[in-house]
């Protein structure tokens, strides 16, 4: 029997702090290429609810327990990671506290939603844009066939 070949499946997580004014946002400085700024992140483990994997990751790369609000959408553009084909569940959470870098994350910012850098890794800047509609209109992301 073959072996079916699927990507690499991944939960990010827009991390909104309650507890500090205008709720901002938390990004990570990457540790490992492709270096960058990016939402946290990572590859769900075998036999991980996809959920539990997001809320993990963001423990193990700002310290902060959070709380899931939203699925905002899949991003499975073949070319989003430039190591491997990956699909991506994008959630928003919120949280308490004040984030430490922590595993593959070099450094942690706290970002107002009007303050973001420019240049992010993966397609991270279409997720952020995707983001703000959902924040301000209350739109999901868009479905993208392309």
């Amino acid at each position: 029997m073959s072996t079916i070949e699927t990507p690499l499946l991944t939960a990010d997580i827009i991390i909104e702090l309650l507890d500090h004014a205008h709720r901002p946002i938390v990004l990570i400085e990457r540790k490992n290429p492709p270096h960058g700024w990016a939402i946290p992140g990572g590859f769900v483990d075998r036999g991980e609810r996809v959920e539990l994997a997001a809320r993990r990751e963001a423990l193990e790369e700002t310290g902060l327990t959070v709380t899931l609000t939203t699925l905002l959408g899949l991003y499975s553009a073949p070319n989003r990671d430039p190591r491997f084909h990956t699909v991506t569940a994008l959630y928003v959470a919120r949280a308490h506290g004040t984030p430490v870098a922590m595993d593959d994350a070099k450094s942690v910012a706290i970002h107002d939603i009007d303050r973001l850098p420019q240049h992010l890794a993966f397609d991270h800047d279409l997720m952020l844009a995707d983001y703000l509609a959902w924040r301000t209109h209350g739109r999901l992301a868009p479905l993208r066939e392309e």
